[in-house]
């Protein structure tokens, strides 16, 4: 195969971040469910997220936990994407539980339970903030009262999502109004949830400090143990391992060009109106890459020396004149992501993945 564009994924690496991550969750009484969405359910890492002790997966794509379903995993899966009325069938069939803020969709999830002679389990999801999928606190009870006469559901416990689009922080205090939702909800229902599920990686932060109130017992963990890291506040988590993944893309082309284009600017072949200093005649390096495969704001390269000037769909260029090391066409430059290049190139067919142990 050659050296080309690759991404190296350390298989060991993710099994260790899987344990730590489930044995700091399982001291405070709380379940990790493995989110698979980060890099398209490839089985090699889920297989190490199983490997770390995460017994439950979850997965926000219908079609990946079929996939794992194909592949023989017998796991507990939750769908975490709000199901398509269209797909209920589906749902029920492949996952075990699935995260609801819709009347008619839980109406058709529970027909189709029917159909198959089952009960499927689903999360309501509680909107405290964020504003992305939830039901508003005050229509919860009478939401609660309709789920119930739905004979193939059973509301299995509530949960909410932190960070994704309103980039609202998990604390103390909304996550303590979750739990109230949540003790007013099972007065409705005549039973105890099994689960209060609040958030995902963002939320370690106050497991970590002892902060997280008690009572929320899943979190729903991806990029903690992908990456190491937690976005939405802007860290690396210490006890977790951050260089899991690393991309590796193969130099194409090496020239000496002015910085400044010539002739007159318009827009780029995105629509974008491109800026550009002035730092006169500079090396430039092209790497096998682009933007169909990752977007130029997901990696960055482990050479602080190297700057990523842009990319077209299929050309990453890359100033080089300062590399601490000479570099020559045919050489590879290493990249460090972040949860939205991992998202990209796991998705992308045309990124080969080297598994390493």
């Amino acid at each position: 195969m050659g050296k080309g564009t690759c991404l190296e994924i350390k298989l060991g690496k993710l099994t260790d971040n899987s344990r730590r991550v489930a044995e700091v969750c399982g001291r405070h009484g709380i379940e990790v469910l493995g989110v698979t969405k980060g890099f398209s359910a490839i089985p090699e890492i889920v297989s190490a997220m199983v490997n770390g002790g995460v017994t439950k997966l979850a997965d926000s794509r219908l079609e990946n936990i079929t996939a794992l379903r194909r592949c023989g995993f017998e796991e507990n899966m939750t769908l975490l994407r709000i199901p398509m009325l269209s797909r209920a069938a589906s749902v029920v069939q492949y996952a075990d539980c699935s995260l609801n803020s819709e009347l008619s969709v839980l109406q058709a999830l529970s027909d189709a339970a029917l159909t198959a002679g089952k009960i499927h389990s689903v999360i309501l999801m509680i909107d405290v903030g964020d504003l992305r999928e939830g039901i508003m606190p005050d229509d919860a009870a009478d939401f609660m009262r309709k789920a119930m006469l739905l004979k193939g559901v059973r509301v299995s416990g509530v949960g909410t999502n932190m960070g994704c689009y309103g980039g609202v922080l998990p604390t103390e205090t909304n996550l303590s109004f979750l739990l109230e939702i949540a003790h007013s909800l099972e007065e409705v229902a005549g039973y105890r949830f099994d689960e209060v599920s609040g958030g995902g990686t963002s939320s370690l932060e106050l497991v970590q400090l002892g902060e997280m109130p008690s009572g929320i017992n899943q979190l729903r963990i991806g990029e903690g143990i992908l990456l190491g890291t937690d976005t939405t506040h802007n860290r690396a988590i210490p006890w977790l391992a951050q260089d899991a993944f690393l991309l590796k893309s193969e130099i194409v082309e090496i020239k000496s060009k002015p910085s400044l284009p010539s002739g007159e600017i318009g827009r780029d072949a995105f629509g974008g109106i491109p800026h550009f200093d002035d730092r006169g005649i500079r090396r430039r390096a092209i790497v096998a890459l682009g933007r169909q495969d990752v977007t130029v704001e997901g990696i960055t390269p482990v050479d602080a020396r190297i700057s990523l000037l842009g990319a077209s769909s299929d050309h990453m260029i890359l100033d080089i004149e300062d590399a601490a090391e000479p570099l020559r066409v045919g050489d590879q430059v290493a990249f460090r992501l972040n949860y939205s290049g991992l998202l990209d190139l796991c998705t992308s067919k045309y990124v080969r993945k080297v598994y390493l142990p």
